[in-house]
């Protein structure tokens, strides 16, 4: 029974149906593929109601969300309810200021895995202890979503809907989650090559090691607390060409033919099973 921002009880109808608009491909289950979106859509189903997040899957399985703009610590979402104007949803998240963005990027930077992964366009699961260690969730754990809607509620279906739509895009592009959280990909990636110095070119797998005499004492000692030592969930989604995507494409064709593109074809053909 839905009520206003009034507290009063209004009718509900039919939404609009919108021709073109963002359906997430998922038409039954859970939404999200990819670890980082998964792990975005458990944090909504932590927070928020679970018959409003169903309304809102059902808003985003019919593409009633028109368009978003994503901005640091800010999504504004159209989405279209039966009304003939769509609601504005405005969804809004602590983004991290440059100073924060300074340490987090050394950190990341200081760590060869990281480092070739972003730089390929991977998500490691463990930056995500990362952020944690440094005091920065990479996930927020507090959302404050407003909509145009008469819906009291928080969220509201239209503002599920975007959520859901927000958690596919962060499928298709794993930088959203950072770009939220206030650095884009190529200003991230800059920083990671070390192309804010421009006479100076960065080996992306090189990590600086102090010298041996340095750790005489410590060699031993373990990088992290024993503690938090645990098995690692097994990798999925990488693609066998990870470094061939972290190094920069020798200028070389083979029969016009970039012979990147020769070699990715290897490096997949090597990571095949191999049959019976």
């Amino acid at each position: 029974m839905p009520f206003d921002r009034s507290g009063q009880f209004y009718e509900a109808s039919r939404a609009i149906e919108v021709d073109g608009g963002l359906a997430v491909r998922s038409k039954r289950g859970t939404i999200g593929e990819q670890w980082w979106s998964r792990r975005f859509v458990d944090v909504l189903e932590e927070i928020c109601d679970p018959g409003r997040l169903a309304r809102g899957r059902a808003y985003a399985r019919k593409g009633q969300v028109i368009d978003f703009t994503l901005r640091p610590g800010q999504m504004v979402a159209r989405v279209q309810g039966s009304r003939p104007t769509p609601y504005q949803v405005t969804i809004r998240i602590s983004a991290f200021d440059d100073a924060q963005w300074a340490e987090i990027t050394e950190a990341l930077g200081a760590q060869a895995l990281y480092r070739a992964a972003l730089l390929a366009g991977e998500m490691p699961r463990e930056i995500v202890d990362l952020f944690t260690d440094l005091g920065l969730p990479l996930f927020p754990s507090e959302l404050n979503i407003d909509c145009s809607c008469p819906d009291w509620g928080v969220p509201c279906k239209h503002g599920s809907a975007a959520l859901y739509v927000l958690a596919e895009a962060f499928d298709d592009d794993p930088f959203l989650v950072l770009a939220w959280r206030g650095r884009a990909r190529e200003p991230l990636l800059d920083a990671l090559r070390g192309t804010a110095d421009p006479g100076e070119t960065v080996d992306p797998l090189a990590v600086e090691e102090p010298p041996l005499t340095d750790r005489l004492a410590d060699f031993y000692s373990p990088g992290i607390s024993l503690g938090r030592l645990r098995e690692r969930p097994a990798r999925s989604g990488t693609p066998p060409e990870l470094l061939l995507r972290a190094l920069d494409p020798p200028p070389v064709t083979v029969r016009h033919i970039p012979l990147i593109d020769l070699l990715r074809r290897v490096y997949r053909d090597l990571a095949a099973p191999a049959e019976d």
